[in-house]
């Protein structure tokens, strides 16, 4: 077998079969969870790749880091989707024999993968499919967060404020990978298949819907105003230190407002706040309405002290706060990236790019070894092997490698 197959790490989801025709953020990251869980998961590309493949961060040599980062643990094929022959190949990829098998998973949208067509050659065929938005018109997430509300409730200043998280594809994507399990489940108790359309547009504003602010707009019948770093409807900002650092301090609970009281030893000059404004400061609602004096009573404390004297006392008092960092400072810095400390984490060799820090799957089942992180496969390394499963011939492989039709890596897979 080439590829990733012979190093694939059996996981809880050991046995499903998906093939994964996508690109850029969603449909790779939710191929990617199900990959991680113990599915051999198919990815299919044009050769030369797909119009993600390339994307940025990429090293010196142009590799992307990207695509490695969101690929980990999957199978790839290459097969030119233009030629009417190379469509018939990924047709037999999606409708390979086996009860697990018969899941595709996609945010593109080629007529040729019609559901109903698809399932002329497997019944009870799976498919989840994500478009932009519910009337498949196009979207992707740093448009669909501009109609969200959230830039405009981000940032100082009355221009709106994009972020660098694409929230709503991360979202996205592990609802398609929820998706594939409640219709695998569906399927394995009554035998049918199923299609299931997501939009990118859908999962944002249910998600805004989720979190009240839908129904704070429509019963308050306004915008809740910028609030900057604070946090809303609770107690929590930002305080530099001494040495030029800082600090995130977070007072949700009774328990972590007395913490930072005890730490930050403010407890009679808050009482006394109590008292002048009748607020008790147990409550969320009322940390928030005085979020500014309350402020002015704890920014000395944190301006006298560097972050890590702050750190240790705050630790010791078991508030909640956190320290603000670049993601270099994140990757050499955090105990919590450190393999000896966190099973989680390992270092895996990319090919074309080197060793890297890399998570396997969040999810820890107790009792169920979890599979170590893999790295994203050579664009094509899997083609020939996951298409001799289907019942091609070396012979005829030949022929579809030297037409074009289906592509491999130059170099061996190490």
């Amino acid at each position: 077998m080439g590829g990733m197959t012979a190093n694939r790490n059996m996981g809880i989801l050991d046995g499903l079969r998906v093939v994964e025709i996508s690109a850029f953020v969603a449909a790779p990251l939710g191929g990617m969870t199900l990959a991680q869980l113990g599915a051999e998961v198919i990815r299919v590309d044009p050769p030369g790749g797909g119009p993600d493949f390339h994307r940025w961060p990429v090293t010196a040599d142009g590799v992307s880091l990207y695509w490695a980062g969101l690929n980990k643990g999957k199978r790839s094929v290459a097969v030119d989707p233009s030629a009417a022959e190379g469509r018939h190949l990924i047709r037999r990829l999606i409708a390979a024999p086996g009860p697990q098998a018969g899941i595709l998973i996609t945010n593109l949208s080629p007529r040729w993968l019609d559901y109903r067509a698809l399932q002329q050659d497997r019944p009870d065929l799976i498919m989840v499919a994500l478009s932009g938005n519910p009337d498949g018109s196009r979207a992707v997430d740093y448009t669909v967060n501009a109609a969200a509300g959230y830039p405009a409730l981000t940032g100082p200043g009355a221009e709106p404020v994009n972020h660098v998280f694409p929230a709503w594809d991360v979202i996205a994507g592990h609802m398609i990978a929820t998706a594939v399990l409640a219709a695998e489940r569906r399927r394995s108790r009554t035998g049918e298949g199923t299609l299931v359309n997501l939009s990118l547009s859908d999962a944002a504003f249910a998600t805004v819907a989720h979190l009240g602010q839908i129904g704070e707009a429509v019963v308050g019948g306004g915008d809740r105003p910028r609030y900057g770093n604070y946090l809303f409807g609770s107690y929590g900002r930002d305080f530099p230190t001494a040495d030029g650092g800082r600090l995130m301090v977070v007072a949700l609970t009774p328990r972590q407002w007395t913490a930072l009281l005890e730490a930050t030893e403010t407890g009679p000059a808050l009482a006394r706040l109590e008292e002048e404004t009748g607020a008790d400061f147990r409550e969320e609602g009322a940390r928030f309405v005085a979020r500014e004096r309350i402020t002015d009573l704890l920014a000395p404390w944190f301006a006298a002290r560097t972050r890590e004297e702050a750190g240790t006392v705050l630790d010791r008092h078991g508030a909640c706060w956190g320290q603000y960092r670049t993601v270099r400072q994140l990757a050499e810095e955090d105990p919590r990236l450190d393999p000896e400390r966190n099973p989680m984490w390992s270092i895996v060799r990319q090919p074309g790019v080197g060793d890297l820090p890399s998570p396997a799957t969040p999810l820890d089942f107790a009792g169920v070894p979890r599979p170590p992180a893999a790295p994203a496969p050579l664009l094509g390394a899997d083609t020939r092997a996951a298409l001799a499963e289907t019942g091609l011939d070396e012979e005829e492989l030949d022929r579809l490698q030297a037409s074009g039709i289906i592509a491999c890596p130059d170099e061996p897979v190490r």
